[in-house]
């Protein structure tokens, strides 16, 4: 279980295709803290630590990501040099600063658009008429393991949908939004909440 509050930025140093992909991610960590088995969700994406090394502030772990996972994810992430949005699992007690969050992405996004507004910039973001459903205005959705609040949902005749976010200077700095450009895709898990919302209501129909 996650929060959506990215604690560090790493980048992919090694990949390997065996049976599954076998990622080698840098990461500012203490490899001391990172625990064998453990769950660090990796730009929105729940993996497990099956290898690690390194010294505090220049550590790294070794994760495997499946095909279903590599398949349900943005196209080209899992390439070498690709940086990536890293939160290691809640422990019980800590502050829960977004929202609920399981790794598990719902989906893939598109930026339609990215505008400034004040000090802060403006995302448009296009997702597809299965997700549509589960975006509501002031709803919860991780982007990328970033936790954010919907402000506008705009329904197209299709089915689909975008959705606008405001990012503040700080979570663009101290995340990859920062570097998004217009046509870039993202990892998009909707509320969970939402989908067992969304579930209930269809068995009423």
């Amino acid at each position: 279980m996650f929060t959506g509050i990215v604690t560090a930025i790493g980048s992919i140093r090694e990949v390997r295709q065996s049976g599954d992909l076998r990622l080698v991610i840098s990461c500012p960590f203490d490899p001391a803290g990172i625990a064998m088995g453990a769950s660090i969700a990796c730009s929105g994406v729940c993996l497990t630590v099956v290898d690690k090394g390194g010294s505090p502030g220049d550590a790294w772990f070794a994760v495997d990501a499946s095909a279903e996972t590599v398949s349900r994810t943005v196209s080209g992430r899992w390439e070498q040099g690709t940086r990536l949005n890293l939160e290691p699992a809640l422990k019980l007690g800590d502050e829960l600063g977004g929202h609920i969050v399981t790794g598990h992405v719902d989906g893939v996004g598109t930026v339609a658009s990215i505008t400034p507004d004040g000090d802060s910039r403006k995302l448009v973001f296009a997702v597809s008429r299965e997700l549509a459903p589960y975006l509501a205005p002031k709803g919860s959705i991780t982007v990328d393991g970033v936790s954010l609040t919907v402000n506008e949902v705009t329904d197209l005749a299709d089915g689909s949908c975008q959705f606008s976010i405001n990012m503040i200077p700080h979570t663009g700095e101290v995340t990859t939004l920062g570097a998004l450009q217009p046509g870039d895709g993202v990892n998009l898990e909707i509320d969970v909440l939402a989908r067992y919302l969304q579930r209930m209501q269809s068995l009423r129909n």
